[in-house]
């Protein structure tokens, strides 16, 4: 049953970390839009930032269960 319940986790984890790349990437192409104002660029480069450790951490936490997943 722990192995359904980190198998499940770690689809969770891995599907949050996506949402998060993605964000993070859009983010950064406002960040660099020469059109865009400055105040929205700068708030597009904080974002991207946060979600680069929204990211990190959806990830490590998907590699957690993964790797309970196998035992």
């Amino acid at each position: 049953m722990e192995t359904i319940k980190n198998a499940a986790n770690y689809v969770s984890e891995s599907i949050q970390g996506a949402g998060a790349t993605a964000s993070k990437e859009g983010n950064k192409n406002v960040a660099k839009d020469s059109n865009a104002s400055l105040s929205t660029r700068a708030q597009a480069a904080g974002d991207a930032v946060s979600d680069k450790f929204d990211e990190q951490a959806h990830n490590r936490k998907a590699d957690v269960h993964n790797e309970a997943a196998k035992h």
